[in-house]
């Protein structure tokens, strides 16, 4: 799409100047996978030059960051003293642990939005830059594990641009990226925009990664999603447990993934060996088993959470499956004993 390509002017006489800010609890591994591919597509051989692209650690002050292993790293220079950038990247990690982005931190990237710059959100700095209020409009991409983490402290998002089921998404000048050894990917698809394949290819070689994913690529599933070797399946799986409270229509799944209901049916039951409407159910019949082992939510809670449309539906689904009712099978299971969300 048009509006997924970065429109860059920046010429071979300088290099491509990124700004990295790392949140407080910030993943290693983001910030590495990330730093690490442009600092081999930067120079030849291993000088580790910065002359195609250069890279400064920017913050609030010179205090060092502590990431969420405990490893700290130093700011190079200070937000009131950082020149200009192409890429403002931030670098988040653990969300329910210490201090978020400071309001300082929070200016210099509502600043940077005003600027050509742009704004990058790794991991959970896609937070940051929601609470920056620079996203509107913006398709964003989170990890599916902080999906729900993201809509309950952003109510008012509009869950049609909210994106948990791929690596990341360039929307014009935003990119967000789910983390991880995602990190990688999505520097490795900024570069593409800026030098030659051969060099962005050669970096990732040296990092033993044999081909950097696409955007669209799905994100690895959750604990207990059955796996699905076809990614459009393992995509469809994904926004199923994405939007379990508000179950998607076929037609609206199919579309999402670029595909048709027939093809999506077909798909689906040769890679599962059920419909796609079986398959949902079977998610939200899982969630609600656990919900009842795990937690003391109400029944009618875990009804409406799990997308049914109210106790008696849920009620008499889950004698269907179980056997016995929500209640009953919740006495008659300690807590410690939840089960998985999909079976295998």
């Amino acid at each position: 799409m048009a509006s997924d390509i970065i429109h860059s002017n920046a010429a071979a006489s300088r290099p491509l100047r990124f700004g990295i800010v790392l949140l407080p609890n910030f993943t290693l591994t983001a910030f590495s996978g990330f730093v690490d591919l442009l600092r081999l597509a930067s120079d030849e051989g291993d000088m580790s030059r910065p002359v195609r692209c250069s890279w400064t650690i920017v913050g609030e002050s010179l205090v060092p960051v502590r990431a969420s292993c405990g490893i700290q790293v130093t700011p190079w220079t200070t937000f009131d003293e950082a020149a200009s950038f192409d890429y403002v990247v931030v670098v988040g990690g653990l969300l329910h642990s210490g201090p978020s982005a400071s309001k300082a931190t929070l200016q210099f990237i509502r600043d940077a939005a005003k600027t050509s710059a742009t704004l990058v959100g790794i991991c959970t700095g896609v937070f940051a830059l929601m609470r920056a209020e620079v996203m509107d409009g913006y398709r964003i991409c989170v990890s599916w594990f902080h999906y729900w983490d993201f809509v309950e402290r952003f109510p008012g998002v509009d869950e049609r641009n909210l994106v948990a089921d791929r690596l990341f998404v360039i929307d014009r000048r935003r990119i967000t990226c789910s983390g991880g050894r995602a990190s990688i990917d999505v520097a490795a698809a900024i570069l593409l925009r800026h030098v030659e394949a051969t060099i962005v290819q050669k970096a990732l070689r040296i990092m033993l990664v044999d081909d950097a994913q696409k955007g669209n690529a799905p994100q690895p599933h959750p604990p207990g999603l059955e796996p699905a070797t076809h990614p459009k399946v393992r995509r469809a799986i994904l926004l199923m447990e994405q939007h379990i409270g508000q179950p998607l229509s076929l037609a609206e799944l199919a579309r999402r993934l670029d595909m048709s209901v027939r093809q999506l049916e077909r798909l689906f039951s040769a890679q599962t060996g059920k419909s796609p409407h079986a398959y949902g159910r079977q998610i939200r019949m899982r969630t609600a088993s656990w919900l009842l082992t795990s937690s003391d939510r109400t029944v009618a809670d875990i009804a409406t959470s799990c997308g049914f449309s109210d106790a008696s539906h849920l009620g008499r689904e889950f004698r269907k499956e179980y056997g016995e009712s929500p209640n009953a099978y919740r006495v008659a299971r300690p807590q410690s004993q939840s089960v998985d969300l999909i079976a295998t």
